[in-house]
């Protein structure tokens, strides 16, 4: 994810992550100049990917709140067949859209508007695999999961949420079905399907 910081004409970096498996294993990502952008630890996204490879293959993924794009990207890499990375911090899609020139990901679409409103007024297009990793403590893990369910989930569809806590009951209550969970020092996360789905 991304927060809103000063922008500037071109991207600055600070920092790389890795890409940890796929066509582009090994290849770098430079992270932008953003005190609050928080990438997914490269435990918690092999975990992940872990979990998601058997269904990656040719799958259409969407990357909310996207930040790094290292969670769209990792699956692009892997065999996805198309990724779309929402974001609204300027400077950091500035970035990811260079390192996407770079890795010559011509199956990505980046896209510099709020995730939440692009979510409730656009026509629902279905994915197979979405990330959801919103800023904390800012409740955009309920409205989106709310929104996702206005038919932009393919049927069994996988959502991925990072969060410095998943309220695990409330979803469940709701009739997201948890598949998988872990947790860290600092954040929880979680492999949900939705409620019609049977995996």
């Amino acid at each position: 994810m991304a927060r809103r910081k000063q922008s500037s004409s071109r991207p600055n970096a600070l920092g790389q992550i890795r890409i940890i498996s796929g066509k582009w294993r090994g290849r770098k990502l430079s992270v932008a100049n953003n005190d609050t952008l928080r990438p997914s630890p490269d435990r918690v996204r092999e975990t992940l990917f872990n979990w998601l490879n058997p269904y990656l293959p040719g799958a259409h993924c969407l990357d909310l709140f996207c930040g790094t794009g290292v969670l769209g990207i990792e699956a692009l890499s892997r065999g996805a067949e198309t990724a779309t990375f929402i974001d609204n911090h300027s400077p950091t899609i500035d970035l990811l859209r260079h390192q996407i020139v770079r890795l010559a990901a011509e199956n990505a679409q980046i896209l510099n508007v709020d995730a939440l409103s692009w979510l409730r007024t656009n026509t629902p297009s279905a994915f197979d695999v979405i990330f959801l990793d919103p800023p904390f403590c800012q409740g955009l893990i309920e409205s989106s999961l709310n929104e996702l369910r206005r038919g932009w989930l393919k049927h069994k569809a996988w959502v991925y949420l990072e969060t410095e806590k998943i309220p695990i009951l409330h979803l469940e209550s709701n009739g997201w079905i948890v598949r998988r969970q872990g947790k860290t020092r600092q954040i929880e996360f979680a492999l949900l399907t939705a409620p019609h789905d049977s995996i």
